[in-house]
């Protein structure tokens, strides 16, 4: 009870002191403020930013393999895989059919074209050819509507299925579904809206795509693309033997001889996450850390205002000590004014924080979970215990005499 006491009186003297002092307590504390809002901003972007990748990465389903010639990550000259055979479209039916560990296979071909229904138009969509197989092969079934079926598929009939942000641009007041667009001059029905993915990897989420039917793609623009194929497994824990499975296959169907390396890559989530793990950690580092700067920048001038402080008072500390106030109880006063100091500008800087989070948030992904605001009100009050340290130490070491003559 006894040192509950001393905390209470402690902090009635020190919120009295810094009210004494308004212009300097002001000016100590803005330099937590600024420290504060720049390391919870920084966090809050990293946050963000991670958790958009993570959504974002998604995606591209854990268990789904992208079979095609380009590496998505490589150390590797890029002359080397420039010299491989390109895929072709019967690639994907050879593997259906010889696979045992998969659930779907689908191809796809890409190409860009200008969208328009009515007034509305938008430029240079990507238009992807698949087959119905691309929805069970695919990271992303959540979709209002339907995709296209075998039928439709098998004969390239004009349907689509549209990502959100095409269904915002072309739609932005009506329900898509049932109604005709034209992609490049051709006209399109939609069947579906895929739910809308976010993130960061903005045309390689289904967002800004429309889907149609291979053979309708093939025959509307051509055939002599780039192809590549989505092949899922039947389940998480069988991944690594279907991706076995897939290369054995895949070598096969493109007769690459025993001992010379694949002419194809497959591709999945986990490289994604892999390369972007460390170049996260380093950024987070290097961020935080001129952010850093800025805290130790708004602790040294709490340890010199409380320097100042503990000068002005010594003969206050010399009357407390002769009336029987012992050391720690010097030391817990001071400690408890420069915390105080620093909570304040914490909480202020948090205040400050949260809606440039939000402006920041429009051109970067940003999130501000609780970890961020209990991460911030620890950081202060260390700041303060730590810049208040040294002053309250010196007071709480004062010769009582010789503080009460002092002038």
């Amino acid at each position: 009870m006894h040192f509950w006491t001393e905390v209470k009186e402690g902090l009635l003297i020190s919120f009295r002191a810094i009210r004494t002092n308004k212009i300097r307590s002001v000016l100590t504390t803005l330099g937590i403020v600024i420290g504060i809002v720049s390391v919870t901003l920084m966090a809050t972007a990293i946050e963000g930013v991670n958790r958009a990748f993570d959504k974002s990465a998604a995606a591209f389903g854990t268990d789904v393999m992208y079979v095609e010639k380009w590496p998505w990550v490589s150390n590797e000259d890029w002359t080397t895989f420039r010299n491989r055979r390109e895929f072709k479209m019967e690639y994907a039916s050879q593997l259906d059919r010889q696979a045992t560990l998969l659930s779907a296979v689908a191809p796809v071909m890409n190409t860009r074209r200008i969208l328009k229904y009515n007034n509305n138009q938008m430029e240079m969509a990507l238009i992807s050819g698949t087959t119905s197989e691309f929805i069970s092969a695919s990271g992303n079934t959540q979709l209002d509507g339907r995709f296209f079926s075998d039928e439709e598929s098998d004969g390239g009939r004009p349907v689509c299925v549209i990502g959100a942000v095409v269904a915002e641009n072309l739609f932005p007041s009506e329900d898509p579904i049932g109604k005709t667009i034209r992609v490049a001059g051709f006209p399109y029905t939609v069947l579906g809206v895929f739910e809308k993915q976010g993130g960061l990897f903005g045309e390689f989420t289904s967002d800004t795509r429309v889907f149609i039917p291979i053979h309708s793609f093939i025959s509307n623009f051509g055939g002599r693309r780039y192809i590549y194929i989505q092949a899922r497994s039947k389940s998480l824990p069988l991944l690594e033997e279907a991706k076995i499975e897939v290369e054995g296959i895949m070598r096969k169907i493109r007769q690459v001889q025993p001992g010379v390396p694949s002419d194809f890559s497959i591709n999945q989530q986990e490289l994604l996450t892999q390369t972007f793990g460390p170049i996260s950690l380093v950024i987070s580092g290097i961020g935080l850390f001129i952010t850093g700067l800025s805290l130790f920048v708004g602790g040294i001038g709490i340890m010199n205002i409380m320097f100042v402080s503990v000068t002005e008072r010594t003969k206050e500390i010399g009357i407390r000590k002769a009336i029987g106030a012992i050391r720690w109880t010097n030391l817990l006063l001071l400690l408890l004014e420069a915390a105080a100091l620093c909570l304040i500008g914490g909480t202020i800087g948090l205040g400050i924080a949260f809606p440039l989070s939000l402006i920041v948030d429009r051109i970067l992904p940003t999130a501000m979970p609780l970890s961020v605001v209990f991460i911030a009100i620890a950081i202060s009050l260390v700041v303060g215990v730590v810049s208040g340290f040294l002053p309250a130490y010196r007071a709480a070491k004062m010769d009582p005499v010789e503080a009460l003559r002092y002038e």
